[in-house]
């Protein structure tokens, strides 16, 4: 069975931000990871090349169980990609106004900041980490 990607690992947050591609990669991920500290109250983890914030036990219908993030973002080559937990069918009026987005199974994936309205993002954010609650 693959390792789970999303559960805290150890590793230096900040020396990931810094080693980002691309000047705007850099700064816009270091801007989400501002707005998920703001929105969590706690210090980020590493996980296996993407960063985490809070602690969950997730249990799914089948039974499986899975230690993961709260919220969490990942840097990717052709994107950055947004791990939150809440589910986002049910925030269909702000995915309307967010702006330029693809969706996968519990992640957003954005090219850059400025494709996206940051307010509504960090809304969607702050879902996400008071549904985890």
């Amino acid at each position: 069975m693959a390792k789970q990607k999303t559960r805290p690992g150890s590793g230096s947050v900040p020396i990931l931000l810094s080693s980002i591609d691309g000047d705007t990669k850099r700064q816009d991920c270091k801007a989400i990871a501002a707005m998920m500290a703001l929105a969590t109250k706690v210090e980020p983890k590493l996980g296996a090349s993407m960063v985490g914030y809070g602690e969950r036990h997730f249990k799914y219908a089948s039974g499986r169980e899975v230690d993961t993030f709260i919220v969490g973002f990942a840097p990717r080559k052709s994107n950055i990609a947004l791990y939150l937990t809440c589910d986002l069918d049910q925030h269909a009026a702000l995915l309307a106004k967010l702006g330029k987005h693809k969706r996968g199974m519990g992640c957003l994936y954005i090219n850059k900041l400025s494709d996206v309205d940051v307010g509504v993002l960090t809304e969607m954010i702050a879902a996400s980490v008071a549904q985890a609650k």
